[in-house]
């Protein structure tokens, strides 16, 4: 479960099988005690991945800076690169998504993840 803002405006692509998946980066905020009783502010970035219906609706209604709650599961990629480095990318796969600003304030429907999910399959 992560509350967060996006970082950029969604972009929505569509498997070989016509799937929508639309991706946008979330950018979520903590506040830590720092020294002498300062407090200081620290930002994690999330990689969300959302399908079918909720990746239509994410894409027309979300754009950058909008406040969301997104509620899924965690999935892990690895790959080498180019460079032959090995690479690691963790990914969030939305189950619900909330918009959480007053102007686009809408309720996504709980749905199945598409069994075709692994990364071979992701169009990017």
């Amino acid at each position: 479960m992560l509350i967060g803002n996006l970082g950029k405006d969604p972009e929505m692509r569509y498997t070989p099988q016509g799937h929508p998946v639309t991706t946008f980066s979330l950018a979520v905020n903590r506040t830590i005690p720092g020294g002498e009783g300062e407090r200081k502010e620290e930002t994690e970035w999330f990689n969300i991945i959302t399908w079918n219906k909720t990746a239509e609706i994410c894409n027309q209604y979300l754009t950058k800076g909008k406040r969301v709650f997104v509620e899924g599961r965690l999935h892990i990629r690895t790959w080498e690169g180019q460079d032959g480095q090995k690479r690691t990318n963790v990914e969030v796969i939305a189950n619900t998504v909330f918009f959480l600003d007053k102007a686009s304030t809408v309720s996504l429907p709980e749905e199945a993840v598409p069994d075709d999910t692994s990364p071979e399959n992701l169009p990017f």
